[in-house]
């Protein structure tokens, strides 16, 4: 298996999201690399780390889920990897709801997320997006405690 980080989707991806999608919610996995400095497209000078130019972003897009009806659900650091082998592991993983593909779509066009998507650029050197569906998706809530 060949693993390829991305940042932008390539076409056949991107005609993806046009296609029909199930009824009812979808859960994005995304393992996240980021760049150990942010590079801002427009040159601009900066002491933020990568993953702190993607935190601004990531920050952003959580208030901007709650307005299109998702949920920015779960995020941790990656720590090691358990199982299977990968030449680099990914630095983060985070899941998002999103009540429709349609939904997502929305909210990737919307004047709000091409304001703040120059720091999701500027931070991250790639990732991979996952999308499940399916009726047996559910959040795993932590023990109290």
């Amino acid at each position: 298996m060949d693993v390829q980080n991305r940042v932008v989707p390539n076409e056949e991806q991107i005609k993806g999201f046009f296609e029909p999608a199930p009824e009812g919610p979808i859960y994005m996995v995304n393992l996240l690399k980021f760049k150990p400095q942010a590079e801002y497209e427009d040159g601009r000078s900066t002491d933020l780390t990568g993953e702190a130019a993607y935190g601004i972003y990531a920050n952003a897009v959580s208030e901007l889920l709650t307005e299109f009806g998702g949920v920015a659900g779960f995020g941790a650091n990656v720590e090691r990897l358990m199982l299977g082998e990968v030449e680099e592991l990914w630095d983060k993983v985070a899941i998002a709801m999103y009540p429709s593909r349609s939904a997502m779509m929305d909210m990737m066009q919307s004047p709000r997320m091409q304001e703040i998507a120059v720091h999701r650029a500027a931070g991250l050197a790639g990732q991979l997006n996952i999308e499940t569906v399916g009726a047996g998706g559910t959040w795993i809530e932590p023990p109290a405690g």
